[in-house]
């Protein structure tokens, strides 16, 4: 029989990590609706489309990456320290170190040790 289970690298986790960041950017806000207009849609014709500013396409996330983004989130809970799951978190949404040693009050050197060791204890725990 064989074992249809995926095996993790550090490398694999942070791809991970990143892809949620990515697919949480394209979810849609939650935003309520607040007003209420009683005039009609306006139909407009292929030429009036034509001549407008088109604005780039938002893809909207597919399930299966909203499956994986929950995934994701749920390793950062693997961690115990508020400030090593921030840390991930910062790097995942590529944030760069000189921002995160400055929220933190720590060395770049310690940054990045405390990463590394946070990305290689998910990688443990998800063997």
């Amino acid at each position: 029989m064989q074992n249809n289970e995926k095996i993790w690298t550090e490398e694999m986790v942070v791809a991970a990590l990143e892809e949620a960041i990515r697919t949480i950017k394209k979810l849609p806000s939650a935003k309520l609706r607040d007003y209420f207009t009683s005039w009609p849609q306006v139909i407009y014709k292929e030429i009036e489309i034509l001549r407008m500013d088109q604005k780039p396409k938002k893809w909207p996330a597919s399930p299966e990456s909203i499956s994986r983004m929950e995934k994701a989130c749920d390793w950062v809970l693997l961690l115990k320290e508020v400030e090593e799951r921030k840390i991930v978190w910062l790097r995942a949404a590529r944030t760069p170190w000189k921002l995160i040693c400055g929220q933190f009050g720590i060395s770049r050197a310690t940054a990045n040790r405390k990463w590394k060791n946070s990305i290689r204890l998910i990688t443990t725990q998800l063997d």
